[in-house]
């Protein structure tokens, strides 16, 4: 049987055993779908393009540990966060870059200075989550929305919501425990409240 005529869940059974036909297959089945639903929401074919690369590139490299039951619904939603993810990463570079000229201008203390460079570095923590994860924690600490507001927006449950929230905040705390006391006590009442 050729790899053209296999159903997505065999072709999904080849991925996961490391069947370099089978991401080739994936690309050609579902590469155009995939660049129409990144075009709609990036209105850039560029950025469309980065995207469905990106996903495609993380399903090959994950797809040892990846648990697929609908190819189609999964590489929908991975775009979808994808999308997601690159907006939110080219607000907050915007933002950095229209605040660059303004921050030089200013003289800080030593603590709003140490505290800029903690949130950084958290941002930094932040963006070395998984997707969902990642997307759920800044829906909630920074874009201060809800657990119901962010599982309707994302169509997940809330006890979902709410696992991802954990997660995010454990893996902060575990990764801050090197930093100093006062500074901790900072970051959890700004950050993990």
């Amino acid at each position: 049987m050729k790899i053209k005529d296999l159903n997505d869940e065999q072709l999904v059974d080849f991925l996961n055993k490391g069947e370099e036909a089978a991401i080739t297959e994936i690309y050609n089945r579902y590469w155009e779908k995939l660049l129409g639903v990144a075009f709609i929401h990036t209105k850039d074919k560029d950025a469309a393009e980065e995207i469905v690369q990106e996903v495609l590139i993380n399903l090959w490299d994950r797809r040892s540990v990846l648990k697929i039951n609908s190819l189609q619904n999964y590489l929908a939603s991975a775009v979808k966060y994808a999308v997601i993810h690159s907006i939110q990463r080219s607000e907050r570079r915007a933002f950095i870059v229209s605040n660059e000229f303004t921050q030089r201008t200013n003289n800080y203390s030593e603590q709003e200075i140490y505290a800029r460079f903690l949130n950084e570095y958290i941002n930094g923590l932040v963006d070395k989550l998984p997707d969902k994860c990642k997307i759920v924690f800044k829906c909630s600490r920074q874009e201060g929305k809800n657990t119901a507001e962010i599982a309707s927006e994302l169509n997940i449950a809330e006890k979902t919501v709410e696992a991802h929230l954990t997660k995010a905040i454990k893996f902060i705390r575990l990764s801050l425990k090197h930093i100093d006391v006062a500074v901790f006590i900072f970051v959890l009442n700004h950050y993990l409240k």
